[in-house]
C-alpha cells in the first residue's frame, strides 16, 4: 500500500487489460416447467423433465459449478425467462420480488434509486455479474435480453471475487441459436402504461445464427403523483461456429432510461442529541407518514400518492453500453476452453429528492412559530424540505476472464475441474450538480424557503411549483443547473487480478467432494476532487491480496435426492464499490492515517440442506439451514481511528420449491427466515457543549446499533406463483409477503460537562427504530391462446391495490411501492 502526493495521469490514461476466466454463475434450480410446451404435448405430462430456458439438462451452465445442481451444495435459485414474462416484470427488482430472502434497499448517494439488492441481509449491489462478468455500474436493470437470473445465496467470494457476503446475482444474455424465430410482444395497461419487445433470431447457415433484442417502455407509476419512467434498449449479438467445436460470440447491449425519480414519504419523527420530537420509550416505532397530528395541533392524512420533488429540477437519465467477445474451443468431449472480453460504460446523472426530516420539520419540535426579523420559522410541523441529492457519474470497465474446464479420472476418483484466471480494469468518476436548495439554512422551513419552494406542505405539496435556481441560498440572481466543475471530481480506480480452482470430485456414487479456492489481488485507488483548479491534486493507494474458500460434502442416498453440508468465506477489500454504492468501508478522501489502519471485511457461512427432485424428476424441493458470520467490520472508535471489530450474523434456514405437480400446474416460490443481528457497532460520538473555562469535548458512547437487527432486511419472506393451463387457456397467480423492515436506529442521548471539565453522559429517554410494516402483495395473471402464433394476456400486479412501502432508508424517506397496475399484452410467436 502506497500514497503519493501527486496524480499520476498516466496511471488513470493508460488502457485497462483484458483477461481471462470465465462467464459464469448460472445456478440454475431446476426451474419452471414450460407450461405450454407441456400441455400441447399429451405425453408430456409423464415424461421426466427438468426445463431450464430449454435445456434438458440438470447440471448448471456456470462453468464454476462443476457438478449438477442437485449434487450441488449450496442454495441456489434460478429464474426462468417464461417466470420473468407471466409474472409481468419489466426489470430486475420485479423479477426478484418471486425469491424469499432478497429485499431492496434505498440509499442517499451513488445508488439512490438504481438496484440494491440485499440477499441473506448483506448489500449485494458490487456482487451482480452479468453472464459471470462483474457489472458495479450504478443502474436500474431491465429483463426484455435476459435469458435467465440466477441466484447464488452465502458467502461465495470464490466464485465471483471480492464482496459477495450474502450472495450473488447473475443475468443471463439472450444469445444466438440455431433456429429461425421471432417473438413480439405489445402491452397496453392503467396508469398509462405502455411496452414493447421484441426478440428475433436468424439462422444464417448451418453455424452461425444472429439474434436481436428490443425494448420500448413508457409509464406512470399507478398510485404516485407526476412520476413517469421511460426507457428503451437493443442487444444484438452473432455467433460463429454453433454445433461446432470452436465458436465466437460477439454481443452489444445498450439501454437509456429518462425518469422523474420516486423516493415516497418521510418518516413521522426524528431523533437525536440535538432534535427529538419522538415519544419517549425503549423502542419507538418511526413509520411513513400517513395519519399525522403536528406539534402545532394540525391533524391530516397524507396520502400514499403523494410526491414532494419537483417537475422542473428532478431528473434521472442514465445510459449502459457493455461490448462483449467471447471465444470457446471445445478439445474433445472432456476439455474446453473459454475466453469473455468485456468492455462496459455506464453513465448516470441525477437530481433526486429526498423528502427530509432531519431537523424535526415533518412533525414539528415546536407548538407555536416565532417570527424573527420578518421571517417566520416553521417549527410547529407541517411541511417538509424538498432536499436535492445530485450526482453526475461514469463508470467503465474492462475484464477479461479465462476458463478451462476438464473431466477425468484418478484411479476410482471421478474428477470435474474448473479453473480460470480474471484480469479487470474498473475506473469511476462523479461530480455533481450546482444547485441552491436552502441546504445552509437552519431551521430548513421558514416564509423565505416556502417562497422559494425549498419546502412545501406536507399534506398538500404541488410538483408544478416554478422553481428556479439561484446562485446560492439567499442570492436573488437566478442561474441555470451546471454540472460541478471538473477538477472538484472524485475518481476511483480498481485493478483486479485473481485466479481460481474447482473440483467435484465423486467417490462412486454415494459421496462427493466440492472444493474451490481462489486469490484476489486488488488494487485501490482514489484521487479526490480538488477546491479549486490550481489545488494540488492527491492520489490515496492500497493494495489487498485475500483468499477465499469453499468446500463441501455431499451424500447420496438415491440418485435424484442429496444430503449436504458446505462453508465458505467472502472478502471485502475497501472501496470495492469505487463509491457506486454504500461504501462501509472507503480509503476516504483525505492522507489521514486512516489510510494504514484499513482492513478487509471478512465473512463465513456455514449451510447444512437437503434436495430431492420428485414425481417423475418433475418437482424439485430444497431446504437448508445456514450460518454467516461477518468480522473485521469497519466501527469508529474516536475521531482519528476506526478499529475493525464490527460483527454481524445471520442465522435461518430456507424451504424452496420449483417445478410441475400435475399435468399443466407449475409451482415456484419459498420461504426464508433470517434472524440478522448486529453484534459489534463500535462507538458513537456525542460533544459536551464548551462551559465558562471548558471548551467543547467529544465524548464515545457505544453505537445504538448494537445488538439491533440488520436494517433492509425481512426476518420472514414468503413467495410463490402458480399457474395452470388447460387447452389454449392459462390462469396463474402468486402471493408475497415481506416482514416489517428496519431503515436505521438512532437516540437523543447527550453528554454535558461542569466547569471542572467532568464530561456527563445523560441517557437516552427515546431510541427510534425507523421501518417499513410488514405487508402481503397477491399477483394475477390470465391468458388465452388464439392459435399456436398469437396469445392474449392480462396482468394485474397488485391485484388488492395493497398501498405498501418497499424500502427503507436509514432517515429520511421509506419508498411506496406502485399501487394496482393492469396491462394486456398481445404475443405474436413464430
Amino acid at each position: 500500500m502506497a500514497r503519493t502526493a501527486e496524480t499520476k495521469p498516466s496511471d488513470w490514461a493508460k488502457p485497462a487489460f483484458l483477461a481471462l476466466s470465465c462467464v459464469g454463475f448460472v445456478s440454475s434450480a431446476h426451474a419452471a416447467v414450460d407450461a405450454a410446451n407441456d400441455t400441447a404435448e399429451a405425453d408430456a405430462a409423464d415424461r421426466p423433465e427438468v426445463v431450464v430456458t430449454g435445456r434438458h439438462d440438470d447440471k448448471p451452465a456456470n462453468v464454476k459449478l462443476t457438478a449438477p445442481l442437485i449434487d450441488t451444495p449450496r442454495s441456489i435459485t434460478i429464474l426462468p425467462e417464461t417466470l420473468i414474462k407471466d409474472t409481468g416484470s419489466a426489470s430486475l427488482v420485479d423479477a426478484l420480488r418471486t425469491v424469499p430472502g432478497i429485499t431492496f434497499g434505498a440509499a442517499e448517494g451513488g445508488n439512490p434509486i438504481g438496484d440494491r439488492p440485499f440477499i441473506r441481509g448483506f448489500d449485494s449491489q458490487g456482487s451482480t455479474y452479468v453472464d459471470g462478468v462483474r457489472d458495479i455500474g450504478a443502474q436500474t436493470r431491465e429483463v426484455f435480453a435476459i435469458e435467465q437470473i440466477e441466484v447464488v445465496k452465502g458467502s461465495d467470494s470464490v466464485l465471483g471475487g471480492r464482496g459477495s457476503a450474502g450472495g450473488t446475482l447473475n443475468i443471463v444474455s439472450k444469445l444466438p441459436k440455431l433456429a429461425d424465430f421471432a417473438r413480439g410482444d405489445v402491452s397496453y395497461g392503467n396508469a398509462d402504461y405502455k411496452r414493447a419487445t421484441i426478440d428475433v433470431n436468424h439462422k444464417l447457415n448451418d453455424i452461425i445464427a444472429v439474434r436481436v433484442e428490443g425494448m420500448w417502455h413508457d409509464q406512470d407509476v399507478a398510485g404516485r403523483d407526476a412520476i413517469w419512467q421511460k426507457r428503451w434498449g437493443i442487444a444484438p449479438s452473432i455467433t460463429i461456429g454453433l454445433g461446432t467445436p470452436t465458436r465466437l460470440t460477439a454481443s452489444y447491449y445498450h439501454l437509456h432510461s429518462n425518469e422523474l425519480p420516486d423516493s415516497g414519504l418521510p418518516y413521522g419523527y426524528v431523533c437525536s442529541a440535538t432534535v427529538c420530537n419522538a415519544p419517549a420509550g425503549d423502542f419507538v416505532l418511526s413509520e411513513p407518514v400517513h395519519h399525522v397530528t403536528t406539534k402545532g395541533g394540525i391533524t391530516g392524512t397524507v396520502p400514499y400518492s403523494t410526491f414532494y420533488g419537483l417537475k422542473d429540477r428532478d431528473f434521472r437519465k442514465s445510459n449502459t453500453d457493455q461490448f462483449t467477445m467471447r471465444a470457446e474451443h471445445d478439445f474433445g468431449s472432456d476439455i474446453m476452453l473459454r475466453n469473455t472480453a468485456r468492455f462496459s460504460h455506464t453513465w448516470q446523472g441525477y437530481s433526486f429528492l429526498l423528502p427530509d426530516d432531519s431537523t424535526g420539520n415533518v412533525i414539528g419540535t415546536t407548538t407555536t412559530n416565532a417570527t424573527t426579523g420578518g421571517v417566520t420559522q416553521y417549527t410547529n410541523g407541517g411541511y417538509v424540505w424538498r432536499r436535492a441529492n445530485t450526482r453526475a457519474g461514469v463508470t467503465n470497465t474492462l475484464i477479461n476472464q479465462t476458463d478451462l474446464t476438464a473431466k477425468f479420472d484418478t484411479g476410482p476418483l471421478k474428477h470435474s475441474v474448473a479453473t480460470g484466471v480474471e484480469f479487470s480494469s474498473e475506473d469511476a468518476h462523479r461530480g455533481t450538480y450546482v444547485m441552491a436548495t436552502g441546504s445552509t439554512i437552519s431551521p430548513r422551513c421558514n416564509s423565505n424557503t416556502i417562497a422559494r419552494y425549498y419546502c412545501t406542505s406536507l399534506f398538500a405539496p404541488n410538483p408544478n411549483d416554478p422553481w428556479v435556481n439561484y446562485a446560492s441560498d439567499t442570492s436573488s440572481v437566478p442561474t441555470p443547473v451546471v454540472r460541478s466543475p471538473g477538477y472538484g471530481d472524485i475518481f476511483n480506480k480498481g485493478i483486479t487480478r485473481a485466479a481460481y480452482l474447482f473440483d467435484t470430485v465423486s467417490f462412486g456414487d454415494w459421496l462427493i467432494a466440492n472444493v474451490g479456492a481462489r486469490y484476489d489481488d486488488f488494487t485501490s485507488t482514489v484521487r479526490p476532487g480538488r477546491a479549486t483548479v490550481t489545488a494540488p491534486s492527491i492520489e490515496l493507494r492500497r493494495r489487498d491480496r485475500d483468499w477465499s474458500y469453499q468446500a463441501g460434502l455431499v451424500a447420496k442416498p438415491t440418485r435424484n435426492s442429496s444430503l449436504y453440508v458446505s462453508y465458505a468465506t467472502s472478502v471485502t477489500p475497501p472501496n470495492s464499490l469505487l463509491g457506486e454504492g454504500s461504501e462501509q468501508n472507503s480509503v476516504g478522501t483525505t492522507v489521514t492515517p486512516l489510510l494504514d489502519q484499513l482492513k478487509p471485511e471478512k465473512t463465513k457461512s456455514l449451510e447444512a440442506g437437503a434436495k430431492a427432485d420428485i414425481l417423475g424428476e418433475r418437482l424439485s424441493l430444497t431446504a437448508a439451514v445456514f450460518r454467516t458470520e461477518s468480522s473485521n467490520a469497519r466501527v469508529s472508535i474516536d475521531a482519528n481511528t476506526v478499529a475493525f471489530i464490527g460483527k454481524k450474523q445471520v442465522e435461518g434456514f430456507e424451504l424452496g420449491f420449483n417445478g410441475r405437480i400435475a399435468k399443466g400446474w407449475t409451482i415456484f416460490g419459498g420461504y426464508s427466515y433470517l434472524d440478522a443481528k448486529i453484534k459489534e457497532a463500535g462507538l458513537s460520538a456525542l460533544t459536551a457543549a464548551a462551559v465558562p473555562g471548558q471548551a467543547a469535548k467529544t465524548v464515545y458512547v457505544p453505537s445504538i446499533n448494537n445488538g439491533k437487527r440488520f436494517p433492509q432486511t425481512a426476518k420472514d419472506s414468503f413467495t410463490a406463483w402458480t399457474t395452470y393451463e388447460t387447452n389454449a387457456f392459462s390462469i396463474g397467480g402468486g402471493a408475497f409477503y415481506t416482514s416489517r423492515v428496519f431503515g436505521g436506529y438512532s437516540d437523543n442521548r447527550t453528554a454535558t460537562q461542569n466547569a471542572a471539565g467532568v464530561v456527563t453522559i445523560n441517557p437516552a429517554t427515546t431510541i427510534l427504530a425507523r421501518s417499513i410494516p410488514s405487508y402481503w402483495r397477491f399477483d394475477a395473471r390470465a391468458s388465452y391462446k388464439l392459435d399456436k402464433h398469437i396469445e392474449l394476456s392480462v396482468n394485474a400486479q397488485n391485484l388488492t391495490n395493497k398501498r405498501y412501502f418497499n424500502q427503507a432508508y436509514a432517515s429520511h424517506y421509506a419508498s411506496v411501492a406502485p399501487g394496482r397496475t393492469v396491462f394486456g399484452t398481445l404475443s405474436v410467436d413464430y
